[in-house]
């Protein structure tokens, strides 16, 4: 395994370990969404060109697109939430409530 797929590897599971693990505020599991989406993004950016393959640009662009789509909703839940309960504390938010 090469130092790159290791940084890959490695910036993908510790946003999935932060997403599992440090579930207080609704930020900081939006950041750790966007962090793995940018790990996934950088991987599909360089497969073609550690591969040698025909240049695959589409896969990171929907990607991308994906991504932003993602940050744009969560945004906005974000500030939904906020109006109404306060706060971003993940444990004032239950849905069988709203």
């Amino acid at each position: 395994m090469s130092l790159l797929h290791l940084g890959f590897y490695s910036a993908f599971t510790l946003s999935c370990l932060g997403l599992a693990f440090h579930r207080t505020h609704l930020i900081s599991a939006l950041l750790c969404l966007e962090s793995m989406m940018l790990s996934m993004y950088i991987a599909l950016s360089t497969w073609p060109i550690e591969n040698q393959a025909a240049a695959s640009s589409l896969m990171p662009i929907l990607m991308l697109a994906f991504s932003a789509c993602e940050a744009g909703t969560g945004l906005a839940m974000l500030v939904a939430s906020t109006r109404t309960h306060g706060s971003d504390h993940l444990h004032n938010l239950n849905l069988l409530q709203c």
